[in-house]
């Protein structure tokens, strides 16, 4: 390769790298911006817990069996790309559990729809959330399919498989919701010491508070999927340009190399033309001597 195949290409290579060092640095950006949000939003869901853990306490009875109720999972993935095993890591962990391997599932971003295009469970498929402004609209857009899935195939057993971070996934049990909060600690129950003063029954109570845990719980867990995600994509994106600084710096070397060795044949030519051009001077200019001096 000619050195300027080779500087053509090691230019297009520090374009791509500013590209990539732009694009880490809205990913990092992203997260700081998620981090704002994904703190209030944890607080709501703490809230809702709270306030469905003190009534459950006390009305044990009304929260709704699951067992008859078919299972769905959630899988929450990426919209862009640039994140390495991000939704290959969600469906390594689908595969993994034998409990989810004929229930229907609903995928959540547009590169994890991609991988299960032909996977006969799909049920659903949804454009995720690029940036943080989006978590709204792609909310409304879910929770609404969920209603009319529940509507056609009646109550399900809604079950959400998530990053927490870039490394773990959580499985998270949505519907029916507060199931985790049926079995309290000893601290817990001592917190209770008298039942809430309820102005409707406890199963209206508790079914408006499952509409409110579940945009919450939602919320929540976008937010921190896209945070996941774009965590994942920093470090994607840092071993990305390290790899095109090392092969950048070689293109340099190698264009150092042929340079030199340019610059050595334009010396050898240029010696090489006054040896040939010098000679008959010199022969000239001793053959001339001898008449001036006669002169």
């Amino acid at each position: 390769m000619s050195r300027r195949s080779l500087e053509e290409h090691r230019y297009s290579l520090g374009e791509i790298q500013e590209i990539m060092n732009s694009m880490k640095t809205l990913a990092y950006m992203e997260t700081r911006k998620l981090t704002r949000f994904l703190d209030a939003q944890q607080q709501v869901v703490k809230s809702i817990e709270h306030a469905a853990a003190d009534l459950l306490h006390f009305y044990p009875d009304i929260l709704p069996d699951s067992e008859d109720m078919p299972t769905v999972c959630l899988l929450i993935g990426s919209e862009r790309g640039f994140c390495g095993d991000f939704n290959h890591a969600l469906l390594d962990r689908l595969k993994s559990e034998p409990q989810y391997a004929e229930v229907g599932v609903i995928a959540v971003g547009h590169k994890l729809c991609t991988l299960l295009d032909e996977d006969p469970r799909i049920l659903l498929t949804l454009d995720g959330a690029g940036i943080t402004e989006e978590v709204t609209s792609l909310l409304n857009h879910l929770v609404n399919e969920l209603s009319q899935l529940q509507q056609t195939h009646g109550p399900m057993s809604l079950v959400c498989l998530h990053h927490e971070t870039p490394e773990l996934i959580r499985e998270q049990r949505l519907l029916p919701p507060f199931h985790n909060l049926a079995v309290l600690s000893e601290e817990q129950v001592r917190t209770f010491s008298h039942p809430p003063l309820l102005h409707q029954p406890p199963r209206e109570l508790l079914a408006e508070l499952t509409q409110y845990y579940l945009f919450a719980v939602l919320f929540e867990m976008l937010y921190i999927s896209l945070m996941a995600e774009n965590h994942h994509r920093v470090a994607h994106l840092e071993g990305a340009v390290r790899h095109l600084e090392d092969e950048e710096a070689e293109l340099t070397r190698a264009c150092n190399v042929l340079r030199q060795e340019e610059i050595t044949e334009e010396i050898e030519v240029i010696l090489l033309g006054a040896e040939n051009l010098g000679g008959p001077t010199i022969n000239t200019a001793s053959q001339r001597k001898p008449d001036q001096t006669n002169k």
